[in-house]
């Protein structure tokens, strides 16, 4: 019997495999060529699902759908290394794959499979309702400090962080589930420090960089208050000036009778 590359190795080698939704992958076996008595068989998922299979003797030579047919016309079998391509891959396809040479009955390589959907770009807006509530605590605080929110929709296996330049000052991160992530940031208006916002899986990363002239202009719903303080004051100086008149007019009346 004519063992070949890994095909001889009593253990189960797993090698880690990243890629980007969309993408193609290659799952390399090692072997330079398949000979004729060897059978590869190349099985998928926790149900084991046979994908894949080469049989030189018997002419067998097929790809499979797998579990729900979600591999159906995305797989690309190399008949002479047995190597197994899975195109345009999506979050579906996370899994294990596991190639065997059924005469040896020794495991050739098992590929864990982490596929990772595009990420968005992070969305920085004000956020008026932190403004709000620290006003009615700390006015002098508020009318200091900007506040900021940093988020991300429809993510899953992410970090989303703040960056003071390239240092770190908070992170949150999210594993299986899809949803949204947000990020507090409180800054000064003066402030120039350079501040952006990241959100990354293991093999990609997206930025959003801060322009605090942008982000923490004074809105129109602070003008209002501002107008009304002003009229309210001038409003009084001139009934204060209106009275003062008056009183001026009528001794002047009573001077001249």
């Amino acid at each position: 019997m004519r063992l070949l590359g890994v095909f001889g190795s009593e253990t189960n080698e797993t090698q880690s495999v990243s890629v980007m939704e969309g993408d193609s992958v290659t799952l390399y076996t090692d072997v330079t060529e398949i000979h004729e008595e060897d059978e590869i068989m190349w099985n998928f998922g926790a149900e084991n699902s046979l994908i894949a299979q080469i049989n030189r003797a018997s002419g067998i030579f097929f790809t499979y759908g797998g579990p729900d047919d979600r591999l159906r016309d995305r797989l690309n079998l190399d008949y002479q290394t047995g190597s197994l391509t899975i195109t345009n891959i999506t979050t579906q396809h996370t899994g294990l794959y596991k190639v065997k040479r059924i005469a040896a009955e020794l495991s050739l390589k098992t590929f864990s499979v982490s596929v990772y959907a595009h990420l968005p770009t992070p969305n920085i807006i004000r956020d008026n309702s932190l403004n709000l509530s620290s006003s009615s605590s700390s006015s002098s605080s508020s009318q200091q400090n900007c506040s900021l929110l940093c988020s991300v929709v429809n993510v899953s296996h992410v970090t989303l962080s703040w960056y003071k330049g390239n240092s770190l000052l908070s992170s949150i991160s999210v594993s299986d589930l899809s949803i949204s992530l947000s990020l507090p940031l409180e800054v000064e208006y003066q402030d120039n420090n350079t501040y952006s916002c990241v959100v990354n899986n293991p093999i990609s990363t997206q930025t959003q960089h801060l322009d605090i002239t942008q982000h923490c202009q004074i809105h129109s719903g602070t003008l209002p208050l501002l107008y009304v303080v002003l009229i309210s004051a001038a409003g009084s100086l001139l009934i204060v000036a209106a009275v003062v008149m008056c009183c001026i007019c009528r001794k002047c009346r009573k001077t001249a009778k």
